[in-house]
């Protein structure tokens, strides 16, 4: 075989991409220590990887990959969380019977597939979980970002270093218009089910010095149980953190909290191998903020008033590296530099059948070096 070549994606003079990569002559069943050596520095250094033609990948060989990058690492990112009915995430997920790392996400009835028989999958749609929603009659013309996030527990399991997307069965043929619906008049022409990505560092580097300092010093708080604690609560039009109207569970009424459990993590995490500061937080399930003097913000509304401000502009339309599927298509980012969102609104003939892959991760992200 070809020795392993990383070619960085190409986009507009306009636009403010500056991540991503194709990576070409790679058999991910068959990974040797020197390919994963290359492919490991390239992840680090462009944070989302496209290896085309992959769709003869295994599910054993997908998780070995992801593994690969913590090898200490067993578990789905989630854990067991994800069979808890109320959560948010709940309806999105299939396991796969025998890699259970391996979720199976999409759209559209599947008759049969690695173990899995007779299955509804049903592509997330922000009328189930956004403050306001698109008309009816324009549902297939346009859409929006459902929910920008990391994944990530953030209750008790680390979040993944990386995560992995095989595309095995894709719908062509139609784009769409995903508005932010924010008042600002954003939007974006996307393929249909895409997924979006953006840069944490691309968001840190926007920040003015003033903000880059409060965001190199401040820690967040997440919420005990955080998919089950907004599960009743609903998502801002941009998908970019919840709307606040008080209809968060109650901290008494979610299962049992373990203290040792909550999460306080920096708002800055530093790439291992560039040592750059990416702003990397997931907003839905921002619970309080911890300032560096010792003061902790704990209204709700003003923890989301501070992290949008801070994250919106890492949004914006020409900052979207929205990913053009096709069936084949293996694709491996760095969860702990980017934030993604699902998007797209399908006819219910239309059938998406995607792979995903991640595992909770043995250590913390490392926060900047104050």
């Amino acid at each position: 075989m070809s020795e392993i070549a990383v070619e960085p994606l190409v986009f507009p003079e306009t636009s403010g991409i500056n991540f991503g990569a194709i990576v070409r002559n790679v058999d991910i069943e068959h990974l040797t220590d020197s390919d994963f050596s290359i492919i490991r520095n390239a992840l680090f250094t462009h944070q989302v990887l496209v290896f085309r033609d992959q769709g003869g990948t295994s599910p054993k060989a997908q998780f070995e990959l992801t593994q690969r990058f913590d090898p200490a690492a067993t578990s789905y990112g989630h854990g067991k969380t994800i069979d808890a009915k109320r959560s948010v995430l709940h309806p999105d997920l299939k396991t796969i019977p025998h890699q259970p790392q391996v979720q199976v996400i999409g759209n559209g009835l599947v008759s049969e597939y690695e173990g899995l028989s007779d299955i509804h999958l049903k592509h997330p749609h922000h009328r189930t979980f956004h403050v306001t929603t698109i008309p009816a009659e324009e549902d297939l013309a346009f859409t929006r970002f459902y929910r920008w996030h990391i994944d990530a527990a953030l209750y008790g399991l680390a979040p993944p270093v990386v995560t992995t997307l095989l595309a095995v069965k894709v719908p062509t043929g139609r784009r769409q218009i995903c508005r932010y619906d924010d008042g600002t008049g954003d939007e974006l022409e996307v393929p249909l089910g895409t997924t979006a990505f953006v840069s944490g560092y691309s968001m840190y580097e926007l920040l003015s010095d003033a903000d880059k300092e409060f965001a190199r010093t401040t820690k967040v708080e997440y919420a005990p149980h955080p998919y089950i604690w907004i599960s009743k609560a609903k998502s801002r039009p941009d998908g970019l953190g919840m709307a606040s109207q008080g209809l968060e569970i109650p901290l008494g009424h979610l299962p049992p909290v373990e203290d040792d459990k909550i999460q306080i993590l920096p708002l800055c995490w530093r790439n291992p191998v560039t040592g750059k500061l990416a702003l990397q937080v997931h907003p839905s399930p921002a619970r309080k903020l911890h300032l560096e003097n010792g003061t902790v913000v704990d209204d709700l509304v003003q923890v989301r008033e501070i992290i949008h401000r801070l994250q919106r502009p890492g949004i914006a339309p020409k900052m979207v590296y929205a990913h053009d599927w096709k069936e084949g298509d293996f694709v491996l980012f760095h969860n702990r530099g980017l934030l993604h969102s699902v998007v797209g609104a399908f006819a219910e003939d239309e059938v998406r059948l995607f792979r995903q892959c991640n595992v909770a991760a043995s250590h913390f992200p490392e926060g900047p070096e104050l």
